[in-house]
């Protein structure tokens, strides 16, 4: 058992160590204070940067993440923690069409492993103290600065793509937090670590989409990772061509990052890719899949964020921009889907591809389609498969 003393009122439990045994990256006890970067938050938000995701905006939500204590009125203390996930890719044997799914929803979900993690550092810390211990668990989906509370943590720091860099594990890990009533002894450092990303600019000059307005600020509305998962409209068609292959998210900025170079921490097991089709999706089978099909591939991980028909979408995009003439039949089947969503973003990729067979296809979609605004994207297709190769994706 772990040894409890008395620091003032603060009692003094290994916090730490009961996180590694967990399988905790790092962690570490911050105290319950304002964050520092509120204000920052707020211009933010003003200046229209979270796109669609207006409940960020909620006077409730942004009041919320000013004040710990909204999520459990009688916090005394709060515990950061620091999940590690896979980093490495598959190397498929096969010549097959495929996207990319970023790293932390190629396992299980983050969320459902991350909740469970907490739930027994709290039974853990309650079993110490000899006594029932009020908590809160809090994955990305509370309203609190998560980033912000590992940097004064200690855990890392904030760096130029805003991931929050652990030195030794870099930025692949997911961010946890556990809100209690015992007054534990604060491990976090007096002052924050500084950001040490130096003149570096390799994950601001590397963004596909220019989704870095500056260094330490992102435009969510044109980061991949927003477009493919939380923007569940059209996607502007000037940014279509520079979301490449990926079908859910993106690792971009931190796969360029010197931070992230080598193995890094070992990930957690349930954070590993599950299958080579839950990290490099076959784009044509994964096109294909009936609903039966595609609950089953996102039970239980990230990729049920996101409708069917919003993946397929996704998926639509990615086989216009691989060029191949192999996807087109997929797309022709996309282009006769139920929901104009995928219809619109079918017929796009069709007009990337310009072969013979997209243009039959979007000549014949433009004589039966109904709908207003996938009409407009047949129409623009079209006009794309008849230009110049260097003219398209434009």
């Amino acid at each position: 058992m772990t040894t409890v003393k008395a620091r003032g009122d603060r009692v003094s439990i290994d916090l730490v160590a009961i996180a590694r045994e967990l399988g905790f990256a790092r962690a570490a006890v911050v105290p319950i204070e304002a964050p520092r970067r509120h204000t920052l938050y707020e211009s933010w938000l003003a200046a229209g940067n979270a796109g669609e995701m207006h409940y960020l905006a909620s006077p409730e939500h942004v009041a919320q993440r000013g004040d710990l204590r909204s999520l459990l009125a009688t916090a005394r203390s709060l515990v950061v923690v620091a999940l590690a996930y896979d980093r490495t890719d598959p190397v498929p044997a096969d010549r097959l069409l495929r996207g990319k799914i970023a790293r932390y929803a190629r396992g299980e979900d983050y969320h459902l492993v991350m909740r469970d993690k907490l739930v027994l550092l709290a039974d853990r810390l309650a079993r110490e103290l000899g006594a029932p211990v009020a908590s809160r668990p809090c994955v990305d989906s509370a309203p609190v600065l998560e980033r912000e509370l590992g940097e004064r943590g200690g855990i890392g720091f904030i760096a130029k793509n805003t991931m929050l860099i652990a030195p030794g594990v870099g930025s692949y890990v997911v961010l946890g937090e556990l809100l209690v009533d015992a007054e534990l002894a604060i491990t976090a450092p007096e002052a924050p670590p500084k950001p040490r990303c130096g003149a570096c600019r390799a994950c601001l000059d590397a963004c596909p989409t220019q989704a870095f307005t500056d260094a330490y600020m992102l435009d969510a509305r044109r980061c991949i990772s927003y477009l493919t998962i939380e923007h569940h409209g059209v996607i502007p068609r000037e940014l279509r061509a520079a979301i490449g292959t990926w079908v859910f998210g993106c690792d971009v900025c931190q796969e360029v990052c010197p931070f992230n170079a080598g193995a890094g921490e070992p990930p957690d097991a349930l954070l590993r890719a599950r299958s080579t089709e839950h990290a490099l999706p076959d784009l044509i089978a994964l096109a294909r899949l009936g609903t039966n099909q595609m609950r089953q591939l996102v039970r239980r991980t990230a990729l049920r964020r996101v409708p069917r028909e919003v993946l397929l979408r996704n998926v639509a995009i990615a086989l216009g921009n691989t060029g191949s003439a192999e996807a087109v039949t997929a797309l022709v089947e996309l282009l006769a889907h139920r929901e104009p969503i995928v219809r619109s973003h079918a017929a796009w990729a069709l007009g990337q591809l310009a072969s013979d067979a997209a243009r039959a296809a979007l000549d014949a979609a433009a004589l039966i389609e109904t709908h207003p605004a996938t009409l407009d994207e047949i129409t623009s297709a079209r006009r794309t498969a008849d230009s110049p190769p260097t003219l398209r994706s434009r």
